[in-house]
């Protein structure tokens, strides 16, 4: 049987990058530091990531003040999220093909 691999997405090769889709695919957003504690990453860690997945589209950035403080907050674009089910339907495939 041949194993198809077009629908894999190497945005979500990285277990840290397939996490945060995995919450804001799950949340309607989520702000920095949750993100950050939730994932337990450092800041620069994170930031990077998240990044890679603004720069393919995946993701939205809004920033905002809370009081006097920044908050900075991500949520799933509609590209993320069709991209990101496809690519779990292909690790689903692959997983069915193994058996």
């Amino acid at each position: 049987m041949k194993l198809s691999l077009e629908h894999f997405d190497k945005a979500f090769e990285n277990r840290i990058r397939l996490q945060i889709m995995s919450v804001l695919v799950a949340n309607d957003s989520y702000d920095f530091n949750s993100l950050k504690d939730l994932l337990k990453v450092t800041d620069g860690n994170l930031a990077s990531h998240l990044k890679a997945l603004e720069k393919e589209e995946y993701i939205t950035v809004t920033k905002t003040f809370l009081g006097r403080k920044p908050n900075t907050s991500y949520a799933a674009s509609d590209k993320g999220r069709d991209a990101f089910k496809l690519h779990l339907k292909a690790l689903e495939n692959l997983i069915k093909q193994q058996k």
